[in-house]
């Protein structure tokens, strides 16, 4: 698979200094962590899970989540793992049409992680892994050694997500030793994780708390330093770190909204003013902020619960052509060198050694998300995944 694949050749070249490369559920974890993008999450009670994975593929999905745990209720788990092998068996025997986007399955227990592989059979070759909820020190383990049993099942590699959602990592007292032990958890099997996901939703919820549409997650300084700690214990670039995604945006339709617009006019000016306004009008305006502030604070990808939030994620996921001279010119120098370069753009100072990790990331954002070309911008980008 590969981002912007959907589009025409001739628009990708269009598009593109550097076109986004192709991955697949065999790549290494790093680009895989890298190329997620927009997760998009669905139930998996969906009667035409089918059909609906062929559409969103065919529109520029390249990873989702079908869910057992908190979209559904209670009484539907065992209908909704029925269904979700129903769908899978059906995806195999009558083929994808394309290439297919990495499916993981997010589980609630660690017992059903081996009775679904089992259950998939040859279906099961279509699963990338599994999403592994409410991860402690101490829930994580069993799911982790529940996904390296399946693998002796499946006869290859299946990934692991765990997400970050409980509160014993949000609260103060016991927040620093718990994401630790956690991700003490997680080393031994770095080489099965693309990246650990942060369920928002849930450390809110310990405190009777939800952001409005205006809103970013930043805005909510509980949730904001939840997210600084994660990344301080998660995403260091030392060799240690994960990729962290970003936080879900739970909104799709028209809010009544309080304060102005955040999407500044300019950049649409002229060639796409209905574009803002539609998304003023559907409230991503505060979306594009807060994807924009995930990159600011080491996040990369997003869980998405509607496929209108895809594009926004994936364009401003696209390293722009300056960001790629500026890290191109850094690692240009060497590991050992040093000093001070003035970016080819004349706008800024590249320190050589303090910039190198970023300059790293940006390349390997560079290899699944492609590099636009000088002049394409993130409106470009957004209409042409809109389409």
């Amino acid at each position: 698979m590969q981002h912007y694949g959907h589009l025409s050749p001739a628009r990708r070249r269009a598009l593109f200094h550097q076109e986004p490369a192709e991955f697949g559920p065999e790549s290494h974890v790093r680009t895989l962590g890298a190329a997620l993008g927009a997760t998009l999450y669905s139930p998996a009670t969906r009667p035409r899970l089918a059909a609906d994975i062929g559409k969103q593929a065919a529109a520029g999905v390249v990873s989702m989540v079908l869910c057992l745990e908190d979209s559904i209720g209670d009484d539907e788990v065992a209908g909704a793992e029925d269904n979700l092998v129903r769908q899978f068996e059906e995806l195999h025997r009558d083929g994808p049409g394309g290439p297919l986007p990495l499916l993981f399955v997010r589980v609630r227990l660690p017992e059903q992680i081996t009775r679904l592989t089992a259950r998939l059979g040859a279906a099961g070759r279509l699963l990338a892994g599994f999403v592994l909820p409410k991860f402690t020190a101490d829930s994580g383990p069993a799911f982790l050694e529940a996904v390296t049993g399946a693998e002796v099942l499946a006869g290859r590699r299946l990934l692991a997500m765990p997400v970050l959602e409980s509160p014993e990592l949000l609260h103060l007292e016991t927040r620093g030793a718990g994401l630790t032990a956690a991700a003490r958890a997680v080393e031994k099997y770095r080489d099965r994780i693309p990246a650990v996901r942060l369920g928002v939703t849930d450390f809110c919820a310990a405190y009777a708390l939800r952001r409005s549409p205006d809103m970013t997650a930043y805005d909510v300084q509980l949730v904001a330093s939840v997210i600084s700690d994660v990344v301080n214990v998660f995403g260091r670039a030392d060799g240690s770190g994960y990729v962290v995604t970003g936080p879900v945006w739970e909104y799709f339709r028209t809010q009544e909204r309080m304060f102005k617009p955040q999407l500044r006019y300019s950049p649409f000016s002229g060639r796409a003013e209905a574009l803002r306004s539609r998304l003023i009008k559907h409230d991503m305006d505060a979306l594009l902020r807060e994807i924009a502030l995930d990159r600011a604070n080491g996040l990369l990808g997003k869980t998405c619960i509607h496929p209108s939030h895809v594009a926004p994620v994936h364009a401003l996921s696209v390293v722009s052509h300056e960001e790629f001279s500026d890290a191109a010119d850094i690692l240009r120098t060497g590991p050992s060198g040093g000093g001070v370069l003035r970016s080819a753009y004349t706008n800024k100072m590249n320190e050589v050694k303090p910039h190198r990790a970023w300059a790293e990331r940006t390349m390997l954002r560079a290899e699944v998300f492609g590099v636009s070309r000088d002049g394409v911008d993130f409106v470009d980008l957004l209409t042409a995944g809109i389409g």
